[in-house]
């Protein structure tokens, strides 16, 4: 392997293709040949057409952590980045079994509170954080599954009788019942380096979800979001790419939820300005990363869909 390459490996980056091809480029500007792997059950996905696809185990497979050390040592990794929730805390333990890989994640402990909702919830709590009330007698109410994902399983819930219906046909303990927010929807994508200084904070508004996917987002020089998400980042041992969710109606912005990962729709802040795949690198190759305040204000995201030809 040439002294120059840099092996990447993403842990469920099956359609990471913008953000696979970001990393070469920056990899570029520091001399440095990024080479893209990426850990799936399936073969034929998108990131296969600027990388090479690793078959790999699912996440709750006991013998994960070993493949997953199998990998790294055939294939000579340096970097490991997660992309999906369960693959996070995965990162997260297998930060501590290999020393000598660098993964920017976030401490298992921090990884473990924001898989789960209700965890969450409690920590937002405990830190004075405001959250949607959780009165069952108020409606609209939201139910969301505590460990779900891409907005799947999420129920609205009108009335006492559709939460009559709800509680006998699903188990309460599954689930975060909060009031219904009616507002804008906002993502904040932030950067914490390797000596945990804040480096980015982009807030950006969805304006369009697919599956629970952002297909288009606008950056937003939002001071409340922006001071808001600093506090948060400042209250846990975070470290890498972060990205907070928030709701805000017409007076009040409550948080929803921390990924202590990459976002889905965070190549809008990259193009912005806010070059995290650019700090990564730095971050592995001890290079100092510079905070960056002056990224591109209302900057629209709008993403098609994009075909890839594999000989099979």
């Amino acid at each position: 392997m040439p002294d120059n390459q840099l092996n990447i490996l993403f842990l469920g980056g099956a359609k990471r293709v913008s953000l696979a091809e970001r990393l070469i480029s920056a990899g570029k500007s520091l001399g440095k040949e990024v080479k893209i792997f990426s850990y799936e059950l399936d073969k034929y996905v998108p990131i296969a057409g600027v990388g090479e696809v690793i078959i790999g185990l699912k996440w709750k497979d006991e013998q994960i952590y070993t493949h997953l050390t199998e990998i790294v040592n055939q294939y000579q990794i340096h970097i490991i980045l997660p992309f999906v929730d369960p693959a996070t805390l995965t990162a997260s333990v297998l930060k501590e079994k290999l020393p000598n890989v660098f993964i920017p994640v976030s401490s298992i402990e921090t990884c473990d509170i924001f898989f789960d909702k209700a965890k969450a919830n409690q920590w937002f709590l405990g830190e004075n954080f405001p959250v949607p009330h959780q009165d069952l007698s108020k409606f609209p109410l939201i139910a969301k599954p505590i460990k779900g994902s891409a907005s799947q399983g999420i129920e609205k819930i009108e009335n006492e009788a559709e939460l009559t219906q709800f509680l006998a046909s699903h188990q309460a303990e599954d689930y975060l019942i909060q009031g219904f927010i009616e507002g804008d929807e906002y993502t904040v994508d932030c950067y914490v380096d390797i000596e945990g200084e804040i480096m980015s904070i982009v807030p950006r508004k969805r304006l369009e979800t697919i599956s629970g996917e952002v297909s288009k987002s606008i950056t937003e020089k939002d001071d409340l979001l922006i001071e808001f998400s600093a506090q948060i980042l400042k209250k846990a041992n975070f470290l890498g790419a972060i990205t907070i969710q928030f709701l805000k109606d017409s007076t009040d912005a409550y948080i929803m939820e921390i990924n202590p990962r990459l976002g889905g729709g965070v190549i809008t802040s990259i193009e912005a300005g806010a070059d995290i795949p650019l700090m990564i690198l730095k971050d592995y190759l001890n290079i100092k990363n510079t905070k960056v305040t002056n990224w591109t204000n209302n900057l629209l995201m709008m993403r098609a869909n994009r075909e890839f030809f594999i000989q099979t």
